[in-house]
């Protein structure tokens, strides 16, 4: 009996391994859910606060009387009345959308042709994809300072073409202020094309030969194949380079600055270039603010469509 009883374990002994285990089991599932939030939360902080949290002290901002220094008298909305009202805001919002309907317009065809160009197999590709995408790698600063040499009437293509004996020829874009604008263009395309193109051509790399080849057998012409079957195949990627242009043509400041300094007198000033004189320069930190939403609206009208079209097609899909 005694022999019988001490051989017998205890039920203690029996459950605590289980227990054990269990704990550990529960420790690691907690630590594999938590781990990647709590490596995430100061990211996620410091995103709300100087991102999220900066926007909103703009907006805050653009309902007070704000001057050189930030001050909490309530207006309501008389700054973006005042700024409605003002001249150069409505020549910088006409400038925008010359500038942005050209710069997006000739991008994409640009971009589209140099990409079914290059998708043709054509002998030395990398180099020329390399060359198209180059002016990419620089700034804004650089390609501005590198235009306004350019198009310097004393010394860049008018001065070079009246040495080669056309004294009549005149190119003077970048000092006629109805033409100014267009220099702008000029620069921001031969920048940003090479990106387009490099986003159509891994579209056009990623459709499916099997298409074409059915398509050429049913006897369509190459460019009606691309007309027709490829590039609609290539919507998502149109609208990704259309976000994308867009958005660097409304928030260009380093270019104008670079390249007409928003001159002559405010005749190629853009939105970016109005809100940073006023905040600074004019010191008028209120109209600065209210300017800077009516850019983040401008921005908000391109993406939130783009993305309702998005969520809409998913779920219908």
């Amino acid at each position: 009996m005694n022999t019988r009883a001490s051989v017998q374990p205890r039920a203690g002994h029996l459950f605590a391994p289980n227990s054990a285990s269990r704990v550990r089991r529960n420790g690691a599932y907690w630590l594999q859910a938590w781990l990647p939030k709590l490596v995430l939360a100061p990211s996620v902080a410091a995103a709300l606060f100087f991102v999220y949290g900066f926007m909103l002290w703009t907006f805050v901002l653009s309902l007070t009387n704000s001057r050189m220094l930030p001050s909490y008298e309530f207006v309501g909305f008389a700054q973006y009345a005042r700024l409605l009202s003002n001249d150069r805001w409505l020549v910088a919002s006409t400038n925008l959308v010359i500038f942005g309907a050209l710069f997006i317009a000739i991008c994409l065809a640009i971009g589209i042709v140099l990409a079914i160009l290059l998708d043709q197999r054509i002998r030395h590709e990398g180099a020329i994809r390399t060359i198209y995408l180059y002016p990419m790698a620089l700034s804004f600063i650089v390609t501005g300072v590198a235009w306004k040499w350019i198009l310097n009437p004393g010394l860049g293509i008018q001065q070079v073409v009246r040495d080669w004996g056309w004294e009549s020829f005149t190119f003077d874009w970048l000092v006629n202020p109805d033409m100014a604008v267009y220099t702008l263009v000029i620069a921001g395309v031969w920048q940003a094309s090479g990106f387009v193109m490099a986003l159509f051509l891994a579209g056009l790399r990623a459709v499916d030969d099997s298409i074409i080849k059915a398509a050429q057998l049913d006897g369509a012409s190459l460019p009606r194949i691309y007309w027709r079957v490829v590039l609609p195949c290539l919507r998502p990627v149109l609208f990704s380079a259309v976000m994308i242009l867009a958005h660097i043509a409304i928030k260009s400041f380093d270019l104008v600055v670079a390249l007409t300094g928003g001159g002559p007198g405010y005749a190629s000033d853009l939105p970016a270039t109005f809100m940073y004189d006023f905040s600074f320069s004019r010191s008028q930190i209120g109209m600065g603010a209210a300017s800077a939403m009516m850019m983040l609206a401008g921005v908000l009208a391109i993406i939130v469509p783009y993305l309702y079209s998005e969520l809409r097609s998913r779920d219908r899909g």
